[in-house]
């Protein structure tokens, strides 16, 4: 693969009429040329940041387990004007792309970005699509943003953006450069999420790729483009950079009991969120000592490779690869079966190491309430049950925090949990269906502990016209808050619970 590398660096170098040379500085057109770019702009992001890795160094752990060190040059300059070798058009720089409108991209000024328009028109018999008109923040805060990977490639993805009678997401980001399309504005409401509450208060974000496949697709360019994309939202909307508002599409929850087993499993456990959170300048780091009463689940991506199957076949074994999930078991042993979540499985069947099961799983950066310690393993509280994963103390795979935790009270029969916070029945005006308060198949029973995410407002936004003028925005007094109820998140109401400190 470095041979291979050289190999097209050096044929790329010839082609722009370049000498060889033993100086990394005189390399950046051939390094802007390997991207593929399409335009400059996006090649000189890809090249900034190849040369901003030399320039820090560099250290991974290969399939084969051999550690491949880059020594870091931070005297390292290049000779960026070799860009116009490429005779690439000027292409769509964040702070040079406009909407239909005029209007600037909604980008950082450190990416390439473009803005590709998904639709909003009517089609049909009264029927419109592909978002809903909005005026976001000041109708609705935006709390989230989530991950997705498209299934696809970038090709098929902005044709389906461009199709009406399709869903929609707010960005795409490519995966051979990190370049990035903008296809709705983040006042309006993408309908992305499986889940209306979260589209409602969230930002969406596809990654070009599949989750089976993150050798090939999950690349560094894009990773790199993505959190600084990420960052810009976070700052431009308040949406905190934790795991309990940048979501996966795995982490959102079913609406209802009947539609968990339904929900999306991207980008999957292949999905690097401790690099992608270091890029955000945001790293998990141990917050307490042993008796925090949180746990932040943070395995070694790279050697932490636990069995998968399904990547190609159903029921056959994956290739090893890092991970940054663990597995939940009944019992401190490797032997004991997996948790049920008997919302994916409400016949009682057992919980699978698919690479899309998520009913067994604790992604890197997720924090739970601490159950019990066994030797070499920890206990979370997991679906309203005692989860069990291994923490060793030469290798652990979690580090101890502490925070806010809702105890449910003493109610027959546990506590509901609910995948949207919908206000009460007497907030609804005349006109606005009620939203019936449907919980999950999950209950929480007094003295388990689930970590808190934060305050969630109860809000519920009826946007059945194609005319925004119609648009409500419900809001109740039902306070609800934010859990980490199991491998998604999920709603409690205030009034269900009990919030204290953690380690109490």
């Amino acid at each position: 693969n470095v041979r291979g590398g050289a190999a097209l660096l050096a044929a790329e170098q010839r082609r722009l009429g370049l000498p060889p040379s033993a100086d990394p500085a005189d390399w950046y057109g051939a390094v802007a040329g390997y991207s593929g770019a399409s335009d400059a702009a996006t090649a000189a992001v890809f090249a900034d940041d190849v040369y901003d890795v030399l320039r820090g160094g560099e250290s991974r752990t290969t399939d084969q387990g051999q550690r491949v060190t880059l020594a870091a040059d931070p005297a390292l300059r290049a000779e960026s004007a070799q860009l116009d070798r490429l005779g690439l058009p000027a292409g769509t720089p964040a702070k040079g792309a406009a909407d239909g409108a005029g209007r600037g991209v909604e980008c950082p000024r450190t990416v390439a970005c473009e803005w590709v328009p998904a639709p909003y028109e009517r089609f049909g018999d009264g029927d419109f699509g592909n978002h809903d008109l909005a005026d976001r923040p000041a109708s609705q805060r935006v709390d989230y943003i989530v991950v997705h990977d498209t299934e696809g490639s970038w090709d098929t993805t902005l044709k389906l953006i461009k199709d009406p009678t399709y869903v929609s997401w707010n960005y795409t980001v490519r995966s051979s450069d990190g370049h990035i399309a903008q296809h709705v504005r983040t006042k309006d409401v993408a309908w992305h999420a499986g889940n209306w509450y979260v589209n409602s208060k969230s930002v969406g974000i596809e990654h070009e790729g599949f989750l089976t496949a993150p050798d090939a697709w999950y690349t560094e360019a894009m990773y790199r483009t993505s959190a600084r994309l990420v960052r810009y939202l976070s700052h431009k909307l308040g949406i905190p950079l934790d795991r309990q508002h940048i979501l996966g599409h795995d982490n959102v929850p079913g609406t209802t009991a009947g539609t968990v087993k339904d929900m999306h499993t991207d980008p999957g456990p292949y999905w690097d969120w401790a690099h992608y959170f270091r890029l955000l300048g945001r790293p998990f780091n141990r917050t307490a000592g042993p008796h925090g009463g949180l746990v932040t689940v943070a395995p070694d991506y790279d050697r932490h490779r636990p069995v998968y199957t399904g990547c190609e076949k159903a029921g056959q074994t994956c290739a090893p690869h890092g991970s940054g999930a663990v597995r939940l078991h009944t019992a401190p042993s490797a032997g004991a079966p997996l948790v049920k979540d008997i919302g994916l499985r409400p016949d009682g069947g057992d919980s699978t190491t698919g690479v899309n099961d998520t009913g067994a799983r604790a992604s890197t950066g997720q924090r739970f309430a601490v159950a019990g310690r066994h030797g070499d393993w920890t206990a979370i509280w997991y679906l309203g049950q005692k989860a069990w994963f291994h923490n060793p103390h030469a290798r652990p795979t979690a580090l101890d925090a502490k925070g806010l935790v809702a105890v449910p009270k003493r109610r027959p029969g546990g506590v509901p949990v609910y995948g949207r916070a919908y206000p009460e029945k007497a907030a609804y005006p005349a006109g606005v269906p009620v939203q019936s308060a449907s919980p999950l198949p999950y209950r929480l029973l007094a003295g388990q502990a689930y970590a808190v995410g934060g305050r969630a407002a109860a809000e519920y936004l009826w946007a059945q016209t194609f005319d925004p003028a119609g648009h409500k925005v419900v809001r109740g007094k039902d306070t609800y808050y934010e859990i980490q109820v199991g491998h998604r998140v999920g709603y409690v109401r205030a009034a269900d619970v009990t919030l204290r400190p953690s380690g109490r």
